[in-house]
């Protein structure tokens, strides 16, 4: 049996530090909470979207480090 762990993404704005939207998830490894940030980040630059697109998603581990980033400079066109 796998054990789960929670992870933390964060869709962050266009000022430093500014978070959007935060939303915890439960999957067994970084790479099930990555592709979930990167739905989550893609859903946050659709141009239909009110408010400031989204710059930027991390992804932080239960004991509080960063473990992913993205940012729309990273975006393959």
């Amino acid at each position: 049996m796998s054990s789960r762990e929670t992870f933390h993404i964060e869709i962050l704005g266009p000022e430093a530090d500014e978070v959007q939207a935060r939303v915890s998830v439960r999957t067994s490894d970084l790479e099930g909470a990555r592709e979930r940030a990167l739905r989550l980040f893609a859903r946050a630059r659709v141009p239909q979207r009110t408010g400031n697109p989204a710059e930027a998603v991390r992804v932080i581990d239960g004991a509080g480090r960063e473990v992913f980033h993205w940012s729309r400079f990273d975006e393959r066109g």
